[in-house]
């Protein structure tokens, strides 16, 4: 599966760079195919597929519209970034197994487990318009944005909310996106005020295992997944996003410090939007009497 998820990450990104050509001869074409591709992302989720990999495909095509649109040497250095960065993130994946192993599941617990392959397509269909409605008309603002590269991790933050909307139960749609930033933002906060004291590699490295442990126990409970886990999981990857591109910014620079706010900020505004997209969604495709979002709900990872 680890292979599998390097190849749609990378895949995407090579893949979305074949559409470079037609948007400098074509754009309207261009975005046809961008739009049916960031579609299927969210479609494959929706009907059973792994969240994990819709995910990947989603973020990869996200660099597309964020760099790719602006600068084609930009993109091929983020292509390149992104699959060498997944290849050692799932070689310290299979790292972590080796040395702390899953126990065996019991055999109640395997028994207990929904098996839900292929959801009903209304539903599916539901969340996958919920999710290009918070994600599409972003992209779309990049695609004819000058200043786009500069915002690569905005995208990526629209693009897990994408995921994020899609998974959620629908009222808890907007609370999960809005305490997902806030939580990420508020541990974002408190990392870079210690970097601030002490800007080392080592007190960052420290940091981010703390980070993960602290998130961590709130995602993960037993052999399972947390009730709230998809709003701590995406809180850390929030605090990851505002963090790293800030220290990249460079140590105790007065312009880092104005970025880091100005990125926070923009995640803020982005999860008050993407909430009123969802609540506006629901009111005019209300979900019937019985179908609920039960029929998206995908065995615990």
């Amino acid at each position: 599966q680890g292979i599998g998820f390097v190849v749609a990450l990378a895949g995407s990104v090579y893949a979305g760079i074949l559409l470079l050509p037609l948007f400098e001869t074509s754009k309207g074409a261009g975005i046809g195919i961008f739009t049916v591709a960031l579609f299927y992302t969210f479609y494959f989720s929706a009907r059973g597929g792994s969240p994990v990999l819709g995910a990947f495909m989603t973020v990869g095509l996200s660099v597309l519209a964020a760099v790719g649109s602006v600068n084609i040497d930009a993109v091929l250095a983020v292509a390149e970034g992104v699959s060498v960065n997944a290849v050692i993130g799932i070689i310290f994946v299979w790292v972590g197994y080796a040395l702390l192993p899953e126990p065996p599941p019991s055999p109640a617990a395997a028994a207990s487990k929904p098996a839900v392959a292929n959801p009903d397509p209304v539903p599916a269909a539901r969340s996958v318009l919920r999710s290009m409605l918070i994600v599409y008309p972003i992209a779309l603002l990049f695609f004819f944005s000058s200043a786009s590269a500069s915002w690569l991790v905005v995208m990526i933050k629209v693009a897990s909310m994408g995921q994020q909307v899609g998974l959620d139960q629908s009222r808890a749609v907007g609370r999960s996106l809005i305490a997902s930033t806030v939580i990420g933002g508020i541990a974002a906060i408190i990392a870079w005020q210690i970097l601030s004291a002490w800007p080392t590699l080592i007190i960052y490295t420290l940091i981010i295992a703390g980070a993960s442990l602290f998130f961590g126990r709130r995602i993960f409970h037993g052999a399972g997944m947390h009730a709230g886990a998809g709003t701590w999981s995406y809180g850390f990857l929030t605090m990851l996003v505002v963090l790293a591109p800030a220290v990249m910014d460079g140590p105790g620079a007065d312009g880092a410090s104005s970025a880091f706010y100005t990125r926070l900020g923009l995640f803020l505004v982005i999860a008050w939007y993407g909430s009123a997209a969802v609540a506006v969604f629901d009111a005019f495709w209300p979900i019937r009497s019985g179908q609920g979002d039960a029929g998206l709900a995908r065995e615990p990872r």
